[in-house]
């Protein structure tokens, strides 16, 4: 069985998903699609839309045939770690041949070359960052320099800044440091920008798709620019009331816990330099959760790393040990839902897998990479009255024949 791994958030499933899905089918002849899918928080920060369960349920309706939850720790990292997590469960399951995803590029033999450039540092390469970083310059930035002036090619400018090409050269950086056997292709993106607000008549994006509904905009303008699978559950979860929740939503809970002294900086791994200062000292004066990360962003601190250190308060990540978290041997693999042919990966990833394979979560849990995931569902349901805090005990993998 050929099996192709997609990485994915689906906040919500729109058109331009559904291509990649159709393009991942296709270019890589897959037999069956793994999708490893964010939780109930997104790697930019913040909230989905909605939550985990009814994000795997469009998944499944539209075509993919395995769902597996990236733990939230990742989810809510970095690029790399972000990349980390998912590519390293792809790797440990034992049966995925390619991982396809989306880039401005389209091009992964370029993104390849980049990759083995950054896994291969070499001195050069490493003086040239740290000379970038003693002027001031983000790691991103210094990066990006070093790599213009090492590679002599002035095409890495276009590359290396932009979203999705930034995540492909982690995915790849990933494979190359597992030695894995994975291989890798991607799709050019068609359609919007990642952060572009406005609906387009092409793809538009899912940042444009969330502030049509924050907005209170009626969802029949959704019917053209998200597959009808994902209109029937966005329709559904309307009537029913269902509360759509935004990153803004969390704003009372971090302006709460900064205010009365109850975070462990020093277990926020991001954090550096003394941002929690700037933190505590903006939160009075700050009227909403975008006011609040304008006030205390930087050259160095981008508005996507306060908005992710605003999720980790929120979920209480600052109660756990990052040491603990990060040990790989946490990883495992949690199934959110499948299809016939997702069982039948199941019981190939069953006899290969070298992590763990959760269809029910225990009671008991020892793994703090899990316990994270409980607890940030917990959280999630302070945002969303329909979804109970021990929802991860409770409901079953979503089963579609």
């Amino acid at each position: 069985m050929n099996v192709t791994g997609i990485i994915t958030e689906y906040n919500p499933f729109h058109n331009g998903h559904l291509y990649h899905l159709s393009e991942a089918k296709k270019s890589t002849n897959a037999d069956a699609i793994i999708c490893v899918m964010s939780g109930n928080f997104v790697q930019r920060g913040g909230p989905a839309i909605i939550d985990k369960w009814q994000r795997t349920e469009m998944a499944l309706n539209n075509g993919v045939d395995l769902i597996i939850e990236l733990p939230t720790y990742y989810a809510v990292s970095s690029a790399e770690f972000f990349a980390k997590g998912s590519v390293s469960i792809l790797h440990h399951l034992g049966v995925v041949d390619n991982l396809f995803f989306g880039s401005e590029c389209g091009n992964v033999d370029k993104l390849t070359k980049i990759s083995k450039t950054l896994v291969n540092e070499d001195s050069k390469l490493k003086s040239l960052i740290k000379e970038h970083l003693a002027k001031g310059d983000t790691f991103a930035k210094a990066r990006e320099k070093s790599l213009i002036e090492y590679l002599k090619d002035e095409d890495i400018n276009k590359i290396i800044t932009s979203s999705n090409n930034i995540l492909g050269i982690e995915y790849i950086k990933s494979i190359l440091r597992l030695n894995s056997s994975i291989s890798p292709s991607t799709l050019k993106r068609e359609g919007s920008n990642y952060n572009d607000k406005n609906l387009s008549n092409s793809f538009s994006s899912a940042t444009a798709i969330r502030e049509l509904i924050k907005n209170k905009n009626s969802l029949e303008k959704l019917k053209n620019i998200i597959p009808e699978e994902s209109f029937k559950i966005f329709s559904k979860l309307q009537d029913e009331n269902y509360p759509f929740v935004f990153d803004e939503d969390i704003f009372k809970f971090i302006k709460y816990k900064i205010q009365t002294n109850c975070i462990n900086f020093n277990n926020l791994y991001e954090i550096t330099e003394g941002l929690e200062n700037k933190l505590i000292k903006e939160i009075a004066s700050s009227n909403s959760y975008e006011d609040f990360i304008l006030k205390v962003k930087s050259k160095r601190y981008t508005y996507s790393k306060i908005s992710r250190i605003l999720t980790h308060i929120y979920i209480g990540l600052d109660s756990n040990n990052f040491l603990n978290i990060n040990d790989p041997n946490n990883l495992y693999a949690r199934v959110l839902g499948f299809n016939k042919t997702g069982r039948e990966v199941l019981s190939l990833i069953k006899t290969n897998s070298s992590i763990p394979l959760i269809t029910k979560v225990p009671r008991f849990i020892d793994n703090p990479l899990l316990k994270l995931d409980i607890q940030a569902t917990a959280a999630y349901s302070n945002l969303n009255h329909k979804v109970n805090p021990n929802s991860d005990y409770l409901i079953s993998p979503i089963i579609k024949y």
